[in-house]
């Protein structure tokens, strides 16, 4: 079964210069369709990292997350203050 996929006119660009270059740099005609599946093969393989990539760079924290954090917290019962974070991370 073939099924079309819609793309914008610079993604079928750059995909036309993959295929290509593939030609170039092996001597083998591949089609669009056979880079794409390979690109999807490898995208299952590490599947973490393509979901990943479509977060938001900034996820909100949920206040059950923030609560969770703070649960984790002790105090040292030192105060602690810029100058002597400053002397720890740069010297």
């Amino acid at each position: 079964m073939v099924t079309s996929v819609k793309m914008d006119d610079d993604t079928k660009s750059r995909l036309e210069r993959l295929q290509a270059e593939i030609r170039l740099k092996t001597g083998r005609q591949v089609t669009q369709q056979a880079i794409l599946a390979r690109l999807v093969e490898d995208a299952i393989e590490s599947k973490a990292e393509l979901v990943d990539s479509f977060r938001d760079e900034h996820r909100p924290v949920s206040t059950a997350e923030r609560s969770a954090f703070h649960e984790g917290m002790v105090s040292s019962g030192v105060a602690t203050s810029e100058d002597d974070i400053d002397d720890v991370l740069y010297e």
